[in-house]
Parts: C-alpha cells; structure tokens; sequence
C-alpha cells in the first residue's frame, strides 16, 4: 500500500505532466469541452484511488486507458438517453437550415453567455468574450491582447471555471 503522502505527489506530478494529453482525449472523444474537464478529473480521481494496484511503469499509458474508458462509458450513457427513431420518417422532411426553436435557443445561450462574460471582472472578462462569444483561440487572444500564450491559457482555464460556476448558480 502506498503512503497517501507519496500519492498525493504522483498525482500531483501526473496532472502536471498529463493533464493537457487527459482534455485533449477526453474533448476530442465527446466533442464537449465542460464534460471534458468532467471526465478528465474523473480519470485522475479514478487513477488516484487505484494507484496501489498500479503495476507497470507506464503511467501514461494507463492514465490514457483509463480517460478512454471515462469516455466510452459517458458515450454509452449518453446514447441510452437520447431517443432512437428509424430515420425513414426524417429523412423523407429533411430541413437545410436549423429549426426555429433551435435559432432560439442558440440566440438564447450566446446571449445568456455574454451577460455571464459581462459580469466578470478584468481580465476575465474580455478573455470569456473573446473565447466563448467570439469563438477566438488561445493563440488569437494573446496575440490581441500582447500576452503570453501560457497566461492566456491559464486565464481561459480560470475564466471557464469561473463560467461554470456562474452557469450553475444562474440556471442550474
């Protein structure tokens, strides 16, 4: 068994070398960055809680193993909620354009992100206007603002979580 102080630092030194590798699976298997951040913590709270029957020394290709499944099990549940059809129906009244109740809500979430983004105070609040409304990468904000890529993305990682949290309490 593995002393929780040694734990707590192999952790700590896996998010550190690993975490980005963790989103950027995590994102790119669900295609939802908020459930990303979700399931990368899950990988780590997962591996943590599993170390000592860690055995290899690869601890890379475990933690991947791990988000993989993360996301495979998310996926699968996510399939069970949606409803199925047979696809003949809608195929036969296939629309090119968006419906107008989904106009409404995506006119109606970018507006309820703005205010949210507006609400932040500096610089936190031109980076989530930037990267949420406007829909700019890390690269282009600090090229904009003058900043340093690594503060910039430092400050997207702040100004999300700030975001979910004010999601939370707004709309639940």
């Amino acid at each position: 068994m593995i002393p929780t102080d040694k734990k707590n630092r192999m952790l700590e030194a896996s998010i550190a070398q690993y975490g980005r590798l963790i989103f950027t699976i995590c994102n790119s298997m669900t295609g939802d960055r908020f459930e990303a951040e979700d399931l990368a913590q899950d990988t780590f709270l997962s591996a943590y809680k599993h170390l000592d029957t860690f055995q290899g020394d690869n601890m890379k290709a475990w933690l991947v193993t791990i988000a993989s499944n993360k996301c495979r099990d998310y996926l699968k549940s996510a399939a069970r909620r949606s409803i199925p059809n047979s696809g003949e129906t809608f195929d036969l009244v296939r629309d090119k354009g968006p419906e107008p109740d989904e106009v409404i809500v995506s006119r109606d979430t970018e507006k309820r992100v703005l205010d949210l983004s507006r609400s932040l105070k500096e610089p936190y609040q031109s980076i989530a206007i930037a990267y949420f409304c406007e829909h700019k990468t890390a690269q282009d904000i600090s090229r904009a603002t003058g900043k340093n890529l690594k503060t910039t993305q430092t400050q997207i990682y702040r100004t999300r979580s700030m975001m979910r949290k004010l999601w939370k309490e707004e709309f639940g």
